[in-house]
């Protein structure tokens, strides 16, 4: 697709679902994509059926700035340069919080929070000195709302949004040329869930994802559509969800 066909994209939580997803759509539009997730054996199966040509891959965990630095290292080596990212590693251990989870807090602070931060912080040098590059994030429908039973990972997903619009116009005071998109996926069928405790409610919005739930190609060409883009156009908010879901 026009603007996208040589692109190199780093996409983190690329071992499943959108992020996986993304990958073959990006990679079959012509982008050479670097994979990034903690399940090594995940991600050299698809970098296998991408190619070496298109798909490069480290195991690599986005709650420690060395890793995301390593990966973004990785990408310049493999293919010369870095155009885009793809912060798209995400959990959601749901439940109301007098349940007082706080492991499960605590992880979606580091992984939905400082994940993100750290693939930023670890392509922004390079972004800066090139004066040109696109960050693409993961947020969340639960990022535009509140949802009771998802207090915490609503946190996460609106500090996301609150935080990737701030820095846009930062980026645009700063004529950096660094443009950025902040994706709300609705109700998605992946992995997400299995991080949900068993519950009553955690079987009802099983229920719910198998019968209206999108599949993850749905991500992965709306990532796809923000990156073909001219570079003087920003697609900075795109909410993509189940028609039936409200």
């Amino acid at each position: 697709m026009q603007n996208v066909d040589g692109k190199v994209v780093i996409i983190t939580g690329a071992s499943s679902g959108i992020g996986a997803e993304t990958a073959r759509v990006l990679a079959a539009n012509g982008a050479k994509v670097v994979l990034s997730a903690r399940r090594e054996e995940r991600l050299k199966a698809l970098a296998g059926e991408l190619g070496s040509d298109h798909a490069a891959y480290l195991a690599s965990d986005v709650t420690a700035l060395k890793d995301m630095q390593a990966v973004a290292a990785l990408a310049q080596e493999r293919f010369g340069k870095v155009d885009a990212l793809f912060a798209n590693a995400g959990i959601m251990p749901g439940g109301n919080m007098s349940e007082l989870d706080v492991t499960g807090w605590m992880n979606m602070v580091d992984i939905n929070i400082k994940g993100v931060l750290n693939a930023m912080a670890a392509v922004l040098p390079v972004f800066l000195e090139q004066r040109r590059g696109h960050i693409v994030v993961t947020s969340s429908c639960a990022g535009t709302r509140s949802v009771p039973g998802n207090a915490v990972y609503c946190g996460t997903k609106h500090f996301v949004r609150a935080m990737l619009d701030s820095f846009r116009q930062e980026a645009v005071a700063e004529q950096s040329g660094i443009r950025t998109t902040t994706i709300y996926p609705g109700a998605i069928k992946t992995e997400l869930l299995n991080t949900v405790a068993p519950s009553e409610t955690k079987t009802m919005v099983e229920q719910f994802y198998e019968n209206v739930g999108l599949e993850p190609d749905a991500i992965a060409n709306a990532v796809l559509y923000v990156l073909s883009q001219p570079d003087n156009v920003d697609v900075c908010d795109l909410v993509v969800r189940p028609s039936m879901e409200a």
